[in-house]
């Protein structure tokens, strides 16, 4: 038997104005913004949300948006979109494709605006089926991991009541049609670390008056790579990544430092600090190798925490998501290595879910090589990639997901 959320879900989004929502998300991908930079994204949010009959504010933390629609008593409900592109090319060949040089919406920030301003809208239209009060939070800056903390020490919960659960999705790939939950922790922490390698430079031709701190860092960077194969535990997922690496100006020129950019991925603080303090220990070692003259300097730079989904929560949105998209789609893939900023929005001991909306075109996924899920998805383009781009088909499903999730909480009418 179908639930009320279920039915009253359905009926909300019967008739939702696909075209005007497809086109919103086609506008949004022709103009994408950089982190903190989401001047335009945000307006057209808030504009969408005015039009809805939401109380609006705008400039939250930045660039952010709330928008608050009281409808009685009951719970308080906060859905959260980010609104932030990457400093990415776009290569996907699409008619709308991004019309800012060097900027692209390689992540779904675009789809996920285009589906809370949808949700907001059929929420608000079908009041009369709900009561509570619903949070419509457009988020900038997940990119950069800033955008939900400084939402927070803005006082976002100065303007607005405190919410009683969150809830967020995310697009991602797989064939159109599937929504991932996972009831616990679903997302890794992240952190950015930075190295400056010191050295002595000089000339090509006297190497010997040096000391070449590309040739260092070269050591540096195979020997980190034994950091998670030789001082992980196999049960514990983790991922160092060496994003980048700098050093000198000139095919003759010994610089006199190089730089080195490297991500970790973990899942839990201690697994965290076991890598940072290797990472440490090993530049140090390599420098006094080499005799460097200074020791590196290391440095950390964006930070995010572990994404633990409530479980109660996420199984009722599960539950729900079953209901309305029917047998089949919806699974739990466990824990990814992936890293979001959503939970910083939460006050402490609010519960809340995240999931995945999986957003792959039809025809894509069935040319992608492999002759199972995990291979096909291991060749579709994937979140940040040039070529990452979502079926449109989505838009209306995501909808449905956003508004049903959040009518799992809010009272019936």
């Amino acid at each position: 038997m179908t639930s009320p959320a279920a039915r009253t879900a359905l009926d909300l989004t019967a008739d939702l104005p696909t075209a005007a929502l497809e086109e919103c998300y086609r506008d949004l991908h022709r103009h994408p913004e950089l982190s903190l930079r989401e001047h335009r994204t945000a307006g057209k949010l808030a504009g969408l949300l005015r039009t809805a009959g939401y109380d609006t504010a705008e400039g939250v933390g930045g660039t952010g948006i709330v928008g608050v629609l009281r409808n009685g008593d009951g719970p308080t409900v906060l859905l959260r979109a980010d609104m932030d592109a990457l400093p990415v090319a776009e290569e996907t060949g699409l008619s709308y494709a991004s019309q800012v040089p060097g900027v692209m919406h390689a992540c779904g920030h675009d789809l996920h605006v285009t589906w809370l301003a949808g949700a907001a809208g059929a929420l608000a239209a079908g009041r009369d089926a709900w009561s509570g009060t619903l949070l419509v939070v457009g988020q900038p800056a997940e990119e950069s991991g800033q955008g939900a903390r400084a939402m927070v020490a803005d006082g976002l919960y100065d303007r607005v009541p405190r919410p009683d659960v969150l809830l967020a999705q995310h697009a991602a790939p797989g064939p159109a049609g599937l929504y991932a939950h996972s009831p616990g922790l679903i997302l890794s922490a992240s952190t950015d670390v930075d190295i400056v390698v010191h050295g002595r430079g000089g000339h090509g031709s006297r190497p010997e008056s040096t000391v070449d701190p590309v040739v260092t860092a070269a050591y540096l960077v195979t020997r980190l790579q034994t950091v998670v194969s030789r001082e992980v535990a196999p049960r514990d997922a983790a991922v160092l990544t060496v994003g980048r690496i700098e050093a000198g100006t000139g095919n003759n020129i010994i610089p006199s430092h190089a730089r080195i950019a490297l991500n970790l991925r973990t899942q839990s603080a201690v697994v965290r600090d076991r890598m940072v303090a290797a990472i440490r220990r090993i530049a140090t070692g390599e420098c006094l190798a080499a005799g460097c003259p200074r020791e590196p300097e290391v440095t950390f730079g964006a930070d995010f925490p572990v994404t633990v989904n409530d479980a109660d929560t996420d199984r009722r949105v599960a539950a729900v998501h079953g209901e309305v998209f029917g047998p089949g789609t919806v699974f739990d893939p466990g824990p990814a290595m992936g890293s979001e900023d959503f939970s910083e929005l939460a006050p402490d001991g609010v519960p809340y879910a995240y999931w995945f909306v999986t957003s792959t075109p039809a025809a894509v996924w069935e040319a992608a090589p492999g002759a199972d899920l995990m291979e096909k998805f291991a060749a579709v383009p994937s979140n940040h990639s040039p070529r990452f781009a979502p079926d449109l088909s989505t838009v209306g499903p995501g909808v449905r997901a956003l508004v049903s999730g959040a009518l799992a909480h809010l009272s019936p009418a």
